[in-house]
């Protein structure tokens, strides 16, 4: 079973995050987190993806075309920093 973050633990991995998701050059994101331990990203709402890529480490991505409006993190608290 994996282990909740602490708050600053929490922090980090966010401040760690903000360098690649800068990259994605998105003017906005939404970030919501549900207690069946997924996260999602939406960079556009309503986010309307018309197709999703899953990958094979539990990360789907949301695309409109060939934009990415969206990722969703499944067993988001298990991540390693």
């Amino acid at each position: 079973m994996a282990t909740k973050l602490k708050k600053d633990e929490m922090i980090q991995t966010c401040l760690g995050l903000s360098s690649d998701i800068i990259k994605l050059m998105v003017e906005h994101i939404w970030i919501d987190y549900d207690k069946t331990d997924v996260l999602y990203l939406s960079f556009r709402k309503p986010q309307k993806a018309k197709k999703t890529v899953e990958t094979d480490n539990d990360i789907l991505i949301r695309k409109d075309g060939n934009k990415i409006v969206g990722i969703t993190i499944l067993n988001a608290s298990a991540r390693e920093k």
